[in-house]
């Protein structure tokens, strides 16, 4: 059964101009990695439960809290938690451990996330699962004209 003080202890990375709340398993995994993009208004928390299955299986596991999340930073101007500044996030984590490429999971707002990173860098894309959100392809009107009517 899963304990919340078996969850790893955190860091904060400074990338791309902010901090990020990272959390980390299966260091020992060098070579391996799978970062997992928790959702809205989730944590990184919320992928306690996947973590040692996914350490276990040989992974080298990382859960950064998204920029306005737990304790990484909190920018005020509105338009730096566009999806090019989330996605550069995830660009530089794999540069802070110098990693060509990971598998990214997403859920919810994160599995928006990854879909963007595929798109924008999809060289830096080993793999993606996404739960809970399919890509949406952009259509003739903006989605929010589109759901107005």
């Amino acid at each position: 059964m899963f304990k919340p003080s078996d969850f790893p202890e955190p860091s904060l990375i400074s990338v791309n101009g902010v901090k990020l709340e990272v959390f980390e398993a299966g260091k020992q995994n060098v070579g391996r990695p799978i970062v997992l993009c928790h959702g809205w208004p989730e944590h990184a928390f919320s992928w306690r439960h996947q973590v040692p299955a996914l350490s276990t299986a040989g992974y080298h596991v990382i859960i950064p809290n998204q920029r306005g999340y737990g304790n990484s930073s909190c920018p005020s101007e509105v338009t730096t938690y566009d999806l090019e500044h989330l996605v550069g996030d995830l660009v530089a984590l794999l540069d802070h451990y110098q990693y060509q490429d990971a598998i990214f999971v997403g859920h919810d707002w994160g599995a928006m996330v990854v879909w963007g990173l595929t798109l924008l860098h999809p060289k830096r894309v080993n793999k993606i699962i996404n739960l809970s959100l399919p890509y949406q392809e952009r259509g003739e009107k903006p989605w929010i004209e589109f759901m107005e009517e």
